[in-house]
């Protein structure tokens, strides 16, 4: 029997994505779909929810909650991962405020920089541990991971582990949409190629009926009134040639160029907030009333086929039928001919009945794969961590992030480090 394991089920309104997906595709629809989290309370509520949406499309799957994760896993054909490693108190406020104490602001703290560092090494100790569950209850099952760091984690697993996974993100999917509407153009039969890494894969070449659009994306982009939320992007697309694929907000921090002690100013300049993480507790209780109201308590709940990739990848192995994807796989064999071969990168990938395929991308312009290797260089010596418990990796990879270490000295960097190892206790036994 088709099996989808959901780890992570607690995500209420991701889980209805994806498995709300699974249910509307016929080749998956009868499936098996097995639902953990180590929040029961959050469990049964997606649990709750899965069921109405599943009686209202006829009763086709079958849902099952699990305390147990093996038991979740045992016989799993699919494993889907997004789990989150540390609740907002006090961990993710952690990652913001205590670099602020060293003069480091952030925005999201989940994919690069001190925040993104400790994100993934608290987060990389519970996934390979699903990864040794996989190989003993469910070896030829594919793993496929929304949670972030996706570079690090994705990297550590496909590292230091012997299962079939990938790394997926849906900035890929949305890029060259979100680019041309933010300019007033059309995005109707535009064809692109995207490469690079995830949160900072490239728009390398947007074209219409054979036509350049670049041209104009750039005029239109340099006349463009500010504020608006696209300004680190466009700068990033002037001063290096190509648009990048993840957010003005996100992309700030995975750069020494916009947020700095030495010119406050620029903060305003290319409105990039570093405060937002104060309201996210606040925001988690609102997001928590509108799932009860709208997803959990609401029995005629029904659902529309979103864009997510896990479904698609599911389809697709299930019947053999190809779908294209951007996936997050490891640089084997010089998939980007530029990038070191043991980095993650984010490259087209065939899908169908013998898995998933990545394309042979090339080399990104010589600039564009420089400044992917500053960020690249970070995440390596981060799964370095992760794989050999080594603390002087920890200090190497926030001694090499790109932001880290053009605001602070060494011993500065450190000291941070050393506080964060402190803060996060028993998330991070191996560094203690």
């Amino acid at each position: 029997m088709l099996k989808i394991a959901f780890i992570g089920a607690g995500s209420t309104i991701f889980a209805k994505n994806v498995l709300g997906d699974c249910m509307m595709t016929p080749a998956l629809a009868e499936a098996h779909i097995a639902l953990h989290d180590i929040d029961l309370q959050r469990l049964k509520e997606s649990e709750t929810m899965l069921q109405n949406l599943n009686r209202n499309n006829g009763n086709k799957a079958t849902i099952i909650a699990y305390a147990d994760r093996r038991e979740a896993l045992k016989g799993a054909t699919y494993v889907v991962n997004a789990i989150t490693a540390g609740a907002f108190e006090p961990y993710i406020r952690g990652d913001h405020e205590i670099p602020r104490k060293y003069g480091l602001k952030q925005t999201y703290a989940d994919t690069l920089g001190i925040g993104g560092l400790f994100r993934g090494l608290r987060t990389a100790g519970p996934m390979l541990e699903f990864a040794r569950d996989m190989e003993e209850l469910c070896p030829d099952a594919w793993f496929l991971n929304y949670t972030n760091p996706m570079a690090i984690l994705t990297g550590a697993l496909l590292r230091g582990s012997g299962i079939k996974a990938v790394g997926l993100c849906h900035s890929v999917q949305v890029c060259a949409k979100e680019l041309l509407e933010g300019l007033g153009m059309s995005a109707d039969n535009v064809r692109w190629r995207i490469a690079g890494i995830n949160h900072q894969a490239w728009l390398l070449d947007i074209t219409r009926n054979g036509e350049d659009l670049y041209p104009e994306i750039k005029r239109r982009a340099a006349a463009r009134p500010g504020p608006h939320d696209d300004m680190v992007r466009y700068e990033i697309m002037n001063a290096f040639g190509c648009y990048v694929t993840e957010s003005s907000m996100h992309g700030a921090e995975y750069v020494p160029y916009f947020i700095k002690n030495a010119y406050p100013e620029l903060l305003e300049r290319y409105n990039v907030p570093t405060e937002n993480y104060k309201g996210w507790g606040n925001s988690r209780e609102e997001y928590w009333e509108k799932v009860m109201s709208e997803l959990v308590n609401n029995a005629e709940i029904a659902h529309t086929r979103t864009h997510e990739y896990a479904s698609y990848i599911m389809e697709a192995m299930e019947t053999n039928v190809p779908f294209k994807i951007a996936g997050n796989v490891l640089n084997t064999g010089g998939l980007i001919s530029n990038l070191p071969e043991e980095a993650c990168v984010e490259v087209p990938c065939l899908v169908d009945g013998s898995g998933v395929t990545p394309t042979r991308f090339g080399a990104l312009p010589p600039q564009l794969a420089a400044l992917n290797r500053t960020n690249i260089n970070m995440q390596l010596l981060a799964v370095e961590a992760i794989l050999t418990g080594k603390r002087e990796h920890v200090y190497h990879a926030a001694l090499l992030d790109p932001h880290t270490s053009a605001e602070l000295p060494i011993d500065r960097i450190k000291a941070l480090v050393d506080e964060m190892i402190e803060a996060n206790g028993s998330m991070l036994p191996a560094f203690k």
